[in-house]
């Protein structure tokens, strides 16, 4: 009897919480916030706490089109912006778009300080008014193919 009850009781939990998940989910929260005593970022977001919705993982986009040809090789602008362009049709996919994003990370082959206005560039063109995402970015010897200079992995949060 003890057991049927408990049935019951987790069943009618389970219920009301799936109502007030769905809930949630319908409209996630995003909070940007750039705490006092860290310096104030340009382009990014120190941090993004997201609550609700679903949340998205797209893998590394890198500068391949659609046909699988390396667009803009040995060109990093013209590859960032082809990036962003992938990032983009990814994110559409799971209804998804730059505005649910909360993080990015790059992966830049040699990075070097002068390389950041190419990459800021084709990063503000992609987000256009939505709030920067938390992203880092990091300096690596190589990616997946030997044309590649970036790659770009994200999180989202979307309804």
């Amino acid at each position: 009897m003890k057991t049927c009850l408990l049935l019951m009781m987790t069943v009618g939990v389970g219920a009301a919480g799936t109502a007030s998940a769905q809930a949630s989910a319908r409209t996630p929260e995003k909070q940007h916030v750039n705490p006092p005593g860290l310096q104030t970022p340009t382009g990014y977001t120190h941090v993004v706490a997201a609550s609700g919705g679903k949340t998205v993982y797209v893998a590394g986009q890198v500068a391949l089109n659609a046909t699988g040809n390396v667009v803009g090789k040995g060109d990093l602008g013209a590859q960032a912006r082809q990036v962003f362009a992938n990032l983009r049709t990814a994110l559409s996919a799971a209804g998804a778009t730059p505005a649910d994003l909360v993080k990015i990370t790059w992966y830049v082959v040699g990075y070097k300080p002068d390389m950041l206005p190419a990459l800021r560039e084709a990063r503000t063109a992609f987000l256009g008014e939505a709030k920067s995402p938390a992203s880092t970015l990091v300096g690596v010897a190589a990616l997946a193919r030997e044309d590649f200079l970036v790659e770009v992995e994200a999180i989202a949060v979307v309804p």
